[in-house]
């Protein structure tokens, strides 16, 4: 029988989550879309309190900051371009005036911070090796600092360069430790982005990937009972290695291998529960998200009335299953 696709046989899966179990999802673009895939399924899930982060370094003075607890504050921010901003946090923190990216900031954190105390995994997309450093103190923060965001100021600002196997262990060994003191139940879930970073050519980007998937499988070996890894680079690149399953700039994989990525995800990581529930919140949700061409109309109140029976009855039967930003009249 001709065979068109390369399979990926997934690792032995980590111990199986479920409702009711704290996570945060952070890294690229990546952990976005697989992270609002499980939260708009029912997990208690808060996704990129710092907005996108591509490199390790930066995910983990996230993390790190997250862990201290401590709000950030006016010398924290940066004015460039008359936007203040924050060189940890994406550009969709910035703001006009210091204090409205300072409540932004401050609202993430917080909103992360309630999760912690019910934290049980964590999500880590790696998206790529390079980093950029600082080269000067202009703006507050020390030469050789990591940002996460360039903010679009001059290139002279940063120098750039590909960060080193044995750097990316000297940070996140001592954080995994704290990790696992704090959190013994811990599971970290890593994957790698499929998206290319094609800036220095496609051999550059292979070296960036290489030296995120060594990264990766050392923390595995070294944590095995806290640290495994999807292959979700592996099933894009190899399983599904072809051009139909990217967007039309080639670089970022299309909304279908989206899907196919999470639902592999979905299938190795929940357990029978949420597995059975996600599918019916989705649903729910894509129905909550219906506009119909006549609301006045006595179809659509008939229509809401049964969705909102379908959401308690679905609450009833998952009811550690959060379903998040409903509409008042839910309830």
């Amino acid at each position: 029988m001709i065979q068109l696709s390369t399979p990926i046989q997934l690792p032995p899966s980590p111990p199986r989550l479920g409702y009711g179990m704290g996570g945060l999802s952070m890294g690229s673009c990546f952990s976005e879309h697989i992270g609002t895939y499980l939260r708009e399924g029912g997990l208690s899930l808060e996704i990129n309190p710092f907005g996108i982060q591509y490199n390790p370094l930066s995910i983990a003075e996230g993390l790190n900051q997250l862990l201290k607890g401590k709000d950030f504050e006016r010398e924290d921010l940066f004015e460039y371009g008359g936007l203040y901003h924050s060189f940890l946090h994406h550009g969709s923190f910035s703001a006009v005036a210091p204090e409205e990216a300072l409540l932004r900031m401050n609202e993430a954190r917080r909103s992360a911070l309630e999760l912690l105390p019910h934290l049980r995994f964590l999500l880590l997309t790696w998206g790529t090796a390079y980093v950029y450093r600082l080269a000067t103190e202009e703006y507050g923060e020390g030469i050789g600092s990591v940002v996460s965001n360039c903010h679009k100021l001059p290139e002279r600002t940063f120098s750039r360069e590909r960060t080193s196997l044995g750097e990316l262990l000297s940070v996140w060994c001592p954080l995994v430790e704290e990790l696992r003191e704090r959190f013994p139940d811990l599971i970290i879930v890593q994957a790698v982005s499929p998206v290319r970073h094609l800036r220095d050519g496609a051999h550059g980007n292979a070296l960036s990937k290489a030296t995120l998937l060594l990264f990766a499988e050392e923390l595995s070996r070294l944590y095995p009972q806290h640290c495994f890894y999807f292959p979700s680079y592996e099933l894009v690149l190899d399983e599904l290695r072809d051009y139909r399953y990217y967007a039309d700039d080639l670089v970022h994989p299309s909304t279908l291998t989206q899907r196919i990525v999470q639902e592999r995800l979905s299938s190795w990581l929940l357990d029978e529960e949420a597995e059975r529930g996600l599918p019916l919140a989705h649903r729910l949700r894509r129905e909550l998200c219906h506009r119909p061409l006549h609301e006045e109309g006595k179809a659509h109140t008939q229509r809401l009335e049964a969705l909102r029976e379908r959401i308690q009855a679905f609450r009833t039967q998952y009811p550690l299953a959060q379903l998040y930003d409903l509409p008042s009249w839910i309830d």
